[in-house]
């Protein structure tokens, strides 16, 4: 008997397998045929988490990779479930406010992994923590964008950086260069002192557009970085998706993704993809589970649609073929 943990949040209520019905109460019940044509059971939810032992697989991956939908539909790609390692969705939030970040999650939190307040906007939003407190209970991970990583550095503040994290309680710290010069080896010490403290993402990339990284120079970048610690490496984009993988018109550099993944591990990459057609290209060329970065707030249901075949531009992606 093997058992399964799947997280349930509070907001999802009914799903629809064929002619069997999953059920999740407003007490955080969960109803579920442990087998086709069996009786329903009802499992008491600890911490939002339910253990489901001996269940049948389609139900499972119903669990697992559906729950949040509304109604059943065939040839639909596997997503994977939370917490999920692949197909992540990074969001970044320029300032929300505490009302707008609950509304974001209220919709959003089944399809968001990672939540970056970007560049240095945790400075000078008001309650900081009161909304950091919001997506804390959605259990979404947030981290301070790169930028005020560099801020700190640039000030000798290292260690005052570290002291922030840990007093705001941020488990998931950035490292990034995009806009100061750090030697690479300096960069990757600070990736290794961070891993001590949470998880630890690396940006490789420049800012500036007229700054110009061959190839060969992406992947040695990545790889030391990957060595050094970080989870992901972060391909920069800014907000605007105009520079590093990108050409200054938003058109993806193609060479150079197709080069660095002859080499990086698509899965430990997280491509900065705020474009529409940056979204799309990524998905056509490594499927729905693709890791996708610097998603504004509301385009997280556009894109999970996207990924799933269900907007025009990926209609046709998945349909009459395996699951993914």
């Amino acid at each position: 008997m093997r058992d399964v943990s799947v997280k349930v949040p509070s907001e999802w209520r009914t799903l629809k397998v064929k002619s069997n019905c999953i059920k999740v109460t407003d007490a955080g019940t969960y109803m579920h045929l442990s087998d086709p044509g069996k009786e329903c059971h009802s499992i008491p939810a600890l911490n939002m988490t339910g253990r489901f032992s001996r269940i049948n697989p389609l139900i499972l991956r119903a669990i697992k990779a559906n729950l949040a939908m509304n109604f059943n539909l065939t040839q639909i790609p596997e997503r994977f479930g939370k917490p999920r390692t692949k197909g992540i969705t990074m969001v970044m939030d320029k300032g929300l406010s505490v009302n707008e970040a609950r509304n974001f999650c209220s919709v959003a939190t089944p399809h968001v992994d990672i939540v970056k307040l970007g560049f240095g906007t945790s400075y000078v939003t008001p309650n900081l923590e009161e909304k950091l407190e919001v997506y804390r209970s959605h259990g979404l991970p947030v981290y301070f964008g790169g930028t005020l990583f560099e801020a700190f550095l640039i000030r000798n503040q290292f260690d005052d950086f570290i002291a922030v994290c840990k007093n705001f309680g941020i488990s998931y710290m950035e490292v990034s260069d995009g806009s100061i010069t750090i030697p690479h080896a300096e960069k990757c010490g600070y990736i290794e002192k961070l891993t001590k403290y949470g998880t630890v993402l690396s940006e490789v990339g420049s800012k500036d557009a007229a700054h110009i990284i061959p190839p060969y120079k992406w992947i040695e970048l990545m790889r030391a970085e990957l060595n050094a610690g970080s989870t992901y490496v972060i391909a920069e984009a800014r907000e605007a998706g105009n520079v590093g993988i990108y050409r200054g018109s938003g058109e993806v550099r193609e060479g150079l993704v197709q080069e660095i993944l002859t080499q990086i591990p698509g899965e430990k990459v997280i491509w900065e993809a705020p474009q529409k057609a940056q979204q799309l290209y990524f998905i056509e060329l490594l499927g729905c589970n693709v890791n996708l970065g610097n998603i504004a707030p509301t385009e997280v249901i556009p894109l999970e649609a996207m990924r799933i075949g269900l907007r025009g531009d990926t209609f046709n992606l998945f349909l009459n073929k395996e699951t993914v």
